[in-house]
């Protein structure tokens, strides 16, 4: 049986598997191979962010929209992400906080996603 997201190791899990899925999806793995030039860097950010939204033990520190807001990205784009980050998520856990991982997870795509057509459509950048 499953259990549920409850520490770091399991965050670190949780990344490490949706992240490699990600290097290798012909649609956003391109994307992330574009842009993130050290994995290590970009997977100890995740963790922290990831440990922050999840467990409320405050690691991550910083802005994420502004690094995103330039990337070549549409709704197909986020869709993707969602799944993978999904289907990675029931693969590997059950329970209340894997549930609130998966909605998390759609409010900032959905996010993400408004704001980047905003500014596109407004030729503004966002704050820092």
């Amino acid at each position: 049986m499953k259990q549920d997201i409850k520490n770091i190791s399991d965050i670190r899990q949780l990344v490490d598997t949706f992240y490699g899925k990600v290097q290798y999806d012909e649609l956003i793995g391109p994307i992330f191979k574009d842009i993130v030039h050290d994995w290590s860097i970009h997977l100890e950010k995740m963790y922290r962010f990831w440990q922050t939204v999840l467990l409320d033990e405050h690691t991550y520190h910083g802005s994420p929209f502004p690094v995103h807001a330039p990337l070549p990205v549409e709704k197909i784009h986020f869709d993707r992400w969602i799944s993978l980050w999904h289907d990675t998520i029931d693969s590997l856990f059950s329970g209340k906080v894997a549930q609130e991982a998966k909605w998390r997870g759609e409010r900032m795509g959905a996010m993400f996603l408004s704001k980047i057509t905003f500014y596109r459509n407004s030729n503004t950048k966002p704050l820092l």
